[in-house]
Formats: structure tokens, sequence, C-alpha cells
């Protein structure tokens, strides 16, 4: 009998896990949430790890009625071990909410960061093709020349880059700003 109110607990500890899910909007997240030994399913979302416990309770269920005793104690311990993990990645939900939107605003502030240091890349470029152009024109020797002109193309070219990049992070920030 004391085995019977083992599944009966069981059963109950994980209805309630459904209910407190299904309190939870069902949102993806990027990084793991659970250890890889403790759960073999692997998803983006809570629900996926839900019915990875049901199955196991499921399991735990069938080796009782067929009394296999070593898997059910080896069942039972890893049943408790994923409650307690899915009860506590529950409780750290809105913890989670304030990190992604601690990680949001500084991600925000690292465009604005990388748009000010490639902003000031190009006001550098423009000032070193600007002095290479003045230096050209005071050339008298074709080879001097030559060398500049390669110099300025160079430049050119890195400032054309320069101001590519210019444009991606610039899109980044106004996708990101529409967003909000």
């Amino acid at each position: 009998m004391g085995i019977q109110n083992l599944l009966g607990a069981l059963e109950k500890q994980v209805s309630m896990l459904e209910k407190e899910l299904d309190l939870l909007p069902d949102l993806p997240f990027t990084s793991a949430r659970f250890d890889q030994v403790l759960f073999h399913h692997r998803s983006n979302k809570l629900g996926g790890y839900l019915q990875e416990i049901r199955q196991n309770m499921k399991q735990l269920s069938d080796c009782v009625n067929d009394s296999r005793i070593e898997q059910v104690k080896f069942l039972a311990e890893r049943l408790v071990a994923q409650i307690e993990a899915f009860k506590r990645e529950i409780a750290t939900q809105t913890l989670r909410k304030q990190e992604e939107k601690f990680a949001h605003r500084s991600q925000e502030r690292d465009l604005y960061q990388r748009l000010a240091e490639h902003q000031d890349y190009e006001r550098r470029l423009m000032a070193m093709v600007n002095d290479r152009e003045l230096q050209l024109d005071k050339q008298t020797t074709l080879a001097n020349q030559y060398k500049l002109q390669k110099e300025i193309a160079a430049l050119a070219g890195r400032l054309a880059r320069c101001r590519q990049a210019l444009m991606r992070i610039e899109k980044s920030i106004e996708k990101q700003e529409n967003s909000d």
C-alpha cells in the first residue's frame, strides 16, 4: 500500500506542475534549463520537459504493476529529482524575465557602442583619405604619386566596408527599437 501512496503523491505533484505551467507563457528559451543527465529530452520550452516527467510517471506505474522493484526504485528517485528541478525552474520564471530584460538592455548598449566606434573609424578614415589626397597634389615624382594612389584606393576600400558595417548596425538598432 505504501507504493500506491507514493504513486498518488507523485501524480499529485505532476498535476500541480501542469497547473503551474498553464499559468506561465509558453515562450521558448535559448539556454539550457536542466542538467543533461537529469532530462534526456531536449526542448526549448518547459512543456517538453513536463512531457518527459509524464512519460516517466507512466513508466513508473507500469514497473509497479509488473513488480520490477529495482526499476521502481530508480524511476522514483529520478522522477522526484525531475519534479524538484522543474519546481525550481518554475519558481525562477520571474527572475528569468528580469534577466532577459537586462540582457536586452545591455545588447542595446553594445549596439550603440559599436555604432560610436564605427563612426569614429569612419571619421578617421575620411581624414586619412583627405590627407593622402593633399599629399598627392604636392607630389612631383610618378613613383610617389603611384604609391599615394594605392594608399588612397586601400583607404577607400576600408572606408566603404566601414560604411557598410555602419548601415548594418543602424539597421540592427532600428529593428531593435521597432520590436520594443
